[in-house]
């Protein structure tokens, strides 16, 4: 999986940290608060969306008279707390960040989350010696499934894309790698768990966490 990659960038939610479940929760809690009904297709709604974006979609959507920084605001404040004590890293993560870093691959960040919940998701798991390159969907003109945000990462890190590794846990994230030119590794999260067949066939590999990961991939060969 590593052969001929200089570079491995992460989507975070439900790909580096197992989140995904946060959100629904946020959405329901916050739209309840303007008495309206969660949607059954939200999620799918918005998958891939940059944080910019969905909060422009809930405001025109939902007809909402907060401004789109007001939104992203009050979530950011909703998600402080989950995301500082109750986001793990997804299973043997720090073990393959150790492997990355002691190949000299690069390690970058890609994510549709707001700079304010990456930056403290990294922050509370120690992870700041690791990634050299955060960037967030509002960095770039479109969000997942356009590749911009992937093109954005390897360039910062300085590696053509055909030489870098995704992980991402969703189709919109997945098609973006491959639009930019990159592998896909599909990582297995709860969230979509009904969609693995589709991840699987749209990506380059699939692994249900990192402790599973191919041979070559494992610390303990290289120590």
């Amino acid at each position: 999986m590593l052969e001929k990659i200089d570079a491995v960038i992460f989507d975070l939610d439900g790909s580096l940290v197992d989140s995904m479940w946060i959100w629904a929760q946020i959405d329901l809690e916050y739209l309840g608060k303007f008495g309206i009904a969660l949607p059954e297709s939200l999620q799918a709604d918005i998958e891939g969306m940059s944080f910019s974006e969905t909060a422009g979609y809930f405001k025109n959507r939902f007809g909402l008279a907060d401004s789109v920084e007001k939104i992203k605001e009050d979530w950011n404040v909703m998600a402080w707390d989950k995301y500082s004590y109750e986001v793990p890293l997804k299973e043997g993560v720090f073990d393959f960040l150790e492997v990355c870093r002691e190949r000299g691959i690069a390690l970058g960040i890609a994510t549709s989350n707001s700079r304010e919940l990456v930056e403290r998701i990294v922050s509370v798991h120690g992870l700041e010696k690791h990634f050299s390159c955060i960037m967030t969907g509002c960095d770039v003109a479109k969000g997942k499934p356009a590749p911009d945000i992937y093109l954005a990462v390897a360039e910062e890190l300085g590696v053509e894309p055909e030489r870098c590794l995704v992980f991402e846990d969703i189709i919109p994230g997945i098609l973006a790698g491959k639009a930019a030119g990159m592998k896909v590794c599909a990582v297995e999260d709860l969230y979509s768990i009904s969609q693995k067949e589709e991840k699987a066939a749209a990506a380059d590999y699939y692994i249900a966490d990192f402790i599973q990961m191919p041979d070559d991939c494992k610390r303990k060969l290289i120590l």
